[in-house]
């Protein structure tokens, strides 16, 4: 018999990641989303998209 998977059913549309945050900063993070109508993940994306579409840095010589 196969076996099931514990846990709630993936409901979003990307998969689930993990990362390790300090918990005031996460709190306050948090707080502000939900005063500007979004979420945590909302800011996480928008900064990461700004993040990687920055031209990368050159090195000092």
């Amino acid at each position: 018999m196969a076996e099931s998977k514990k846990g709630r059913p993936a409901t979003g549309k990307t998969p689930n990641k993990t990362v390790r945050v300090p918990d005031g900063l996460w709190n306050a993070a948090k707080a502000k989303a939900k005063e500007e109508g979004a979420t945590v993940s909302d800011v996480v994306n928008t900064c990461l998209t700004k993040y990687v579409s920055k031209p990368k840095k050159q090195d000092p010589k």
